[in-house]
């Protein structure tokens, strides 16, 4: 399945609390779960203003649902084209 870079713009997100973090997991999760095997949630990165969060999932409509249940906003999504990192160099 692809992998997606989803951009969500959350004014003070980097001011959220271990708990608020806490809450918004679990809902990700349960949202993630309800949709089934169609999309799993790999990682999220906290900015000041943003979450970015690495997701996959079988097509960027299956993102859109998940935004939408959750209650998230999903201001970008972007499918990944290529991976690389400093061992690509060598």
């Amino acid at each position: 399945m692809p992998k997606f870079v989803i951009e969500r713009e959350i004014p003070g997100a980097g001011k959220l609390t271990p708990e608020q973090l806490h809450a918004i997991a679990q809902k990700s999760c349960g949202v993630v779960q309800s949709i089934g095997p169609r999309i799993q949630w790999v990682q999220s990165y906290v900015t000041d203003d943003k979450i970015y969060c690495i997701y996959i999932a079988t097509d960027e409509a299956t993102i859109r649902e998940h935004a939408q249940q959750g209650g998230f906003p999903a201001n970008s999504i972007a499918q990944v084209r290529s991976i690389f990192d400093p061992t690509t160099s060598e």
